[in-house]
Order: C-alpha cells, then sequence, then structure tokens
C-alpha cells in the first residue's frame, strides 16, 4: 500500500535478503590456495564491499548477517560447498567476520557522499572495507599460526587480487549509483499521499 509505514522495513528486508543471496552465489566460484596459505583466494569477499557500496552500512552490514548465520546453520554457501561453524573457527574464520565490519565501513564512508557518489570516493571506501577485513581477518589467522608477522606476510599474497576486485566492485556500485537516481545507501523515504 502507497505511504504506508510497512513500504520501508519491507524494502529494507528485500534489499538485505538480495544481497545475501548475491553473497552466497559468488560462492559459486571455488577459492584457490596461493603460496601454501591456510586461507584460500575467493570472489565471494566482493559481495561485502558491494553491499556497502549500494545499501550502506546499516542494510549491507545486515545482508553480510544473514550470510554468515546461514553458512553457521550449515547451508554450504561459501566457497568450495563449505558451511557449518567450522570455517569460523579456522584460518579463514577472521576474514568472514571481518566481512560484517567491512560492509558497514563502506557504507558510512558512501553514506558522506551521497546521493551520488563517484568513483574515487567508493575506491577509497572500497579499500578501506578491505583494510578493515585484513585487520579482522589477519589476527585472527595468526592465533592459528601462533605468528602475527607470518600470517601478515602471507597474507600479502591477497593484494593484487583484492586490488583488482575493488576497483571492479567501485566501477558496478558508480554504475548503480548513476542508474538509480535516489541514493540507494541513504534512508528510504516513504511517499506521503
Amino acid at each position: 500500500m502507497p505511504g504506508s509505514s510497512n513500504a520501508l522495513p519491507a524494502a529494507d528486508l528485500a534489499r538485505t535478503v538480495v544481497f545475501a543471496a548475491f553473497i552466497a552465489v559468488l560462492g559459486i566460484f571455488p577459492g584457490f590456495y596461493l603460496g601454501g596459505a591456510a586461507v584460500p583466494v575467493v570472489l565471494q569477499n566482493m559481495g561485502p564491499l558491494l553491499a556497502g557500496s549500494i545499501l550502506g552500512a546499516r542494510r549491507g552490514g545486515a545482508s553480510v548477517l544473514l550470510f554468515l548465520a546461514l553458512v553457521a546453520l550449515g547451508l554450504p554457501l561459501l566457497s568450495g560447498g563449505r558451511g557449518g561453524i567450522a570455517p569460523f573457527f579456522g584460518p579463514s574464520g577472521g576474514f568472514l567476520i571481518g566481512w560484517v565490519f567491512s560492509a558497514v565501513v563502506v557504507g558510512l564512508i558512501v553514506r558522506r557522499a551521497t546521493p551520488r557518489p563517484g568513483l574515487l570516493v567508493l575506491l577509497l571506501a572500497n579499500l578501506a572495507g578491505v583494510v578493515v577485513d585484513y585487520l579482522v581477518g589477519i589476527p585472527y589467522w595468526a592465533a592459528f599460526t601462533g605468528d602475527l608477522g607470518a600470517a601478515a606476510i602471507q597474507s600479502l599474497v591477497f593484494l593484487p587480487g583484492d586490488a583488482v576486485k575493488l576497483v571492479l566492485v567501485s566501477l558496478v556500485a558508480v554504475a548503480v549509483h548513476r542508474a538509480v537516481p535516489a541514493s540507494l545507501t541513504g534512508p528510504t523515504r516513504v511517499a506521503r499521499s
């Protein structure tokens, strides 16, 4: 019903669910291990960046939380068909948890540039999101290896791929922000009759 107060929560819920599903779809592409690292290189970490870039902090973070909750319940949605609680208690668990913070940080930065953030803002926001994911993931990984320095050095193998991914996410987000007349990252306004 146009103008009803239920339009806002329904739209937010729909966007959250769609982005959680999008993150799951990115898990179809299998991860691979480089340089003997215990954490795979995956495309799925693009999902939280895109969620924050397009949906903003609150909805983007909620979509990642929903996705991770489904994984924890046992759905094999992570790259390589992994699911359940085990991935959260392995070397890559910190990076999974970091996805939530990544989406929130990206969303907060993009929100400052609304209504239509440009490519530079999106590149910086997504770079910040990747850095936040590393700040959570590397110490968590180090808890399993017993060596923070080794975990940090091993994570260098992800930098080239993550650089390409954050550029791709930023380009997609710019296109979406240009195509949608009102910002998706801002609060949804309910039309009054």
